[in-house]
């Protein structure tokens, strides 16, 4: 029987697992924690998903998806809470499309139990060393420090921006590029309990933004009633700064002068603000993402910022297309590799782009007048003219657009609707019959 190693037991790991079961594959998967489903996640690793066309379409083509909805919330758009206490909410996409909010650990968890049905998982194994010449993998069982060979017909390193794989193997070849690039901006969450009911503090099914211009607050809903809430900000270097709030009383007077109605929501958040550490984010960027019979996927070959959403969907579209090409090229891995990576890697890069250019949104431009009237006129043009125009989110959210294409296209559109708006001195006060006779000149 065919045989397949997967190093990391994370998201796409173990989705992939489940697709590479179905392939007749003999399929072991390697993880250095212990059994996430007997045990807290690793702090610092809970930031809430935001699952949306691309992670859907990977899900149900293998009868998942309706598994992972009896988790995931509806967010239909994004609520602002802006420094006045006054709230504006902006529409993702047409009537009735939403992003799913979904818990990294409850995601996991469930698509572990779809894999183990098939494969064989498992936990406490520390990848030490690959050889890929003869797809050989060295594991080391961090609770009794015994090591185990296993050889298989092909490896996956599904095991994150910080691969074992890659910096053991991969990172040692001759002509492998690889860049790591920190942000300047770190995250700690907090969690926003329930009311003493059970019922929400604020409406379930919005994204909550509190843009504050160099930094922003954002929660998204869980099932029991709470939220993960994460606050982005720089860690140095900035007024607003985590190496600031050294102080309990310094915490607590940040929020009350910056947050003023999340703080009266969540008195306390000073007392809580230890529980989860302070953590950073990172852009990795390599390439190639094969060598011989060993390839990389997920975060292990595009690790991104959270900024758009994409991280857990791009994954789960590698996952789409690997098994696409799977199906063209059967066992003939060095093909499929090959134009993989060919497909991919534009795409991984073009996801960290727009994640990075996101924040830039989330956490200002969503708060700006002439932001919102451009998402206005956007979303008008869209409606009367849908064969013509796809917002940049709608095409990143909404579509299997490639991540590079919807990039190119969404900034070419990004231009056009600002010379639009000068050209015809479009504002806020303009009426709707006339917006949409100078888009009807433009467009018709």
């Amino acid at each position: 029987m065919k045989k397949a190693t997967i190093v990391g037991s994370g998201l796409v790991g173990s989705l992939w697992a489940v697709y590479l079961s179905k392939a007749g594959y003999e399929v072991h998967v390697y993880e250095r924690r212990p059994d996430m489903r007997k045990a807290a996640i690793s702090a610092g690793k809970s930031i809430n998903l935001a699952t949306s066309y691309r992670g859907w379409k990977a899900l149900d083509a293998i009868g998942l998806g309706d598994t992972i909805r009896e988790i995931a919330i509806p967010m239909y758009g994004r609520t602002m809470h802006l420094a006045d206490g006054a709230t504006a909410y902006q529409q993702y996409g047409a009537e009735g499309q939403a992003i799913y909010s979904v818990s990294r650990g409850g995601i996991n968890s469930k698509l572990m139990d779809a894999a183990e049905q098939n494969a064989v998982l498992h936990f406490n194994e520390e990848c030490t060393g690959v050889d890929m010449a003869s797809n050989t993998c060295y594991f080391r069982n961090t609770e009794t420090g015994a090591t185990t060979v296993v050889v298989a017909d092909v490896v996956f390193a599904t095991d994150g921006a910080f691969s074992a794989v890659r910096y053991h193997a991969m990172q040692k070849m001759d002509r492998f590029n690889y860049s790591q690039q920190y942000i300047a901006d770190g995250y700690r969450e907090l969690l926003l309990p329930a009311n003493a009911d059970g019922s929400y503090k604020m409406d379930k099914n919005t994204l909550h933004i509190w843009p504050r211009g160099r930094f922003m607050l954002i929660a998204l809903p869980n099932a029991d009633g709470s939220f993960t809430c994460t606050l982005f900000m720089p860690v140095d270097g900035h007024e607003n700064c985590f190496n600031n709030l050294t102080t309990r009383d310094k915490v607590d007077r940040f929020f009350k002068d910056t947050f003023a109605d999340f703080h009266a929501m969540m008195p306390n958040v000073a007392d809580v603000w230890e529980k989860h550490p302070l953590s950073s984010l990172a852009i990795i960027r390599c390439y190639p993402w094969h060598y011989h019979n060993t390839a990389l996927m997920g975060d292990a070959a595009h690790a991104t910022v959270p900024f758009y959403g994409q991280g857990m969907n791009c994954g789960f579209e590698d996952c789409t297309v690997m098994w696409e090409l799977y199906q063209r090229h059967g066992d003939d891995w060095a093909a499929t590799f090959a134009e993989y990576e060919r497909l991919r890697k534009p795409n991984g890069d073009a996801v960290q782009d727009l994640s990075l250019q996101n924040y830039l949104v989330m956490r200002d431009k969503v708060a700006q007048p002439e932001f919102q009237l451009q998402l206005k006129i956007e979303r008008r043009i869209a409606e009367l003219y849908p064969e013509q125009y796809f917002p940049l989110y709608t095409m990143v959210s909404f579509t299997d657009i490639e991540y590079h294409i919807a990039l190119s296209k969404g900034n070419d559109q990004d231009k056009m609707v600002k010379e639009f708006i000068d050209d015809h001195n479009i504002t806020a006060q303009t009426s709707a019959d006339m917006l949409d006779k100078y888009i009807q000149l433009r467009f018709g």
